[in-house]
């Protein structure tokens, strides 16, 4: 679904900072060789990420739905020198092309690769994360604030993609439409939660900007 005409996006794409090269060619691989390339953030969702994270400057990042590693590379752009990434991921297929550029990075040292349920590794990870960037199975979006919040720094921001589900928030759910249900539900509760302040930005699929106080 386009919130707005193609035209008006390929116009806000042109006139954002370019794509660096070795995410053009990330982008262009993806859409390739893998599976559902819509998935990929993206030249100016990419952009956004960058600059919300060179923004906040973070020392730690915590990123959950790695998928073939474009916004992993665009959240490092504002990472600390000896900042870190841990990106988990369920899908162990993707991770050859996860690898291949992440090691033609600049941040290869940095970045911390799992390969499994997010559920079951983010309790295991013994940080405290200046910026989180959620990104993959909807139905989970509940859990994951849950398990996310305790490993916050105050004034860390948590990223939700996907908010707005292609619409599908406005509609009445179908009750067998988990996805969309868990949504409706997640949107409220980061608007109502005490412990953060949250904007919601209709950027592409919904992207909400989540402050921890």
């Amino acid at each position: 679904m386009h919130f707005i005409s193609e035209d008006l996006e390929n116009y806000v794409a042109t006139h954002s900072q370019n794509e660096p090269a070795l995410l053009v060619a990330l982008n262009r691989e993806t859409h390739q060789k893998v599976l559902q390339p819509r998935m990929l953030s993206g030249h100016f969702q990419g952009r956004v990420l960058s600059m919300l994270s060179k923004l906040i400057r973070p020392l730690h990042i915590l990123e959950i739905g790695t998928y073939t590693g474009y916004a992993t590379l665009c959240l490092c752009e504002g990472m600390q020198d000896n900042g870190t990434i841990d990106t988990i991921d369920i899908n162990e297929e993707l991770a050859w092309i996860q690898q291949k550029y992440f090691d033609l990075s600049a941040w290869k040292q940095q970045i911390n690769r799992h390969i499994g349920d997010a559920i079951e590794i983010v309790p295991t990870l013994e940080k405290k994360y200046d910026l989180v960037f959620i990104d993959a199975d909807k139905e989970n979006y509940l859990n994951y604030f849950e398990l996310i919040l305790p490993k916050m720094n105050a004034g860390g921001i948590i990223l939700s993609d996907n908010v707005l589900w292609s619409g599908k928030v406005l509609e009445t759910p179908d009750p067998k439409d988990i996805s969309t249900n868990i949504l409706v539900e997640y949107n409220k509760k980061l608007q109502q939660d005490p412990r953060i302040e949250t904007v919601l930005l209709p950027i592409r699929d919904g992207l909400t900007v989540s402050r921890v106080l």
